[in-house]
């Protein structure tokens, strides 16, 4: 009970902190190393899969990215670029912090259904996969929408 109490405290501070970097991150222009960066240092995380704690089956690795994935429609869908001052800009999404705020109570409500069959070190790599996954996701479709933008201001 006391990982899963740590885990969502953990998991909440996270998102507050996502949501306070993405509006001063919209401040200033958006770049491709700006995009990539952030699923390139999560995937060291993965490291965590050479501990036996940590195993789990190919088919729990498929059924929690492909959640992720679909997680990640919700924040493709509200992150907009626009071009302004010459340079590409992301729009603050008000949605933004709402879908945090959501896929935190979704992730809560899915750890308590799952916490009781899949041992903890499961648990945390499915959500680690699942976490990945929509990063992953989510940041190249923005690196896809802001390559559109970059061809538009090169033709300028």
């Amino acid at each position: 009970m006391f990982w899963l109490i740590a885990s969502t405290i953990g998991a909440a501070i996270m998102a507050a902190a996502m949501i306070f970097i993405r509006l001063r991150a919209a401040k200033k222009p958006a770049s491709v190393k700006k995009i990539i960066i952030p699923p390139f240092f999560m995937s060291t995380g993965a490291l965590m899969f050479l501990f036996p704690v940590f195993h789990i089956s190919w088919y729990q690795v498929m059924e929690a990215f492909s959640v992720g994935i679909v997680c990640s429609i919700f924040l493709i869908k509200t992150s907009k670029f626009e071009i302004r001052d010459n340079a590409i800009y992301l729009i603050p999404s008000k949605a933004f912090a709402f879908i945090l705020v959501g896929l935190l109570i979704f992730r809560i409500i899915f750890k308590l259904a799952i916490g009781s069959h899949i041992s903890f070190g499961e648990t945390s790599g499915m959500f680690f996969l699942l976490a990945f996954g929509m990063i992953l996701t989510w940041r190249l479709a923005m690196l896809y929408k802001y390559l559109q933008l970059e061809k538009q201001l090169i033709q300028k």
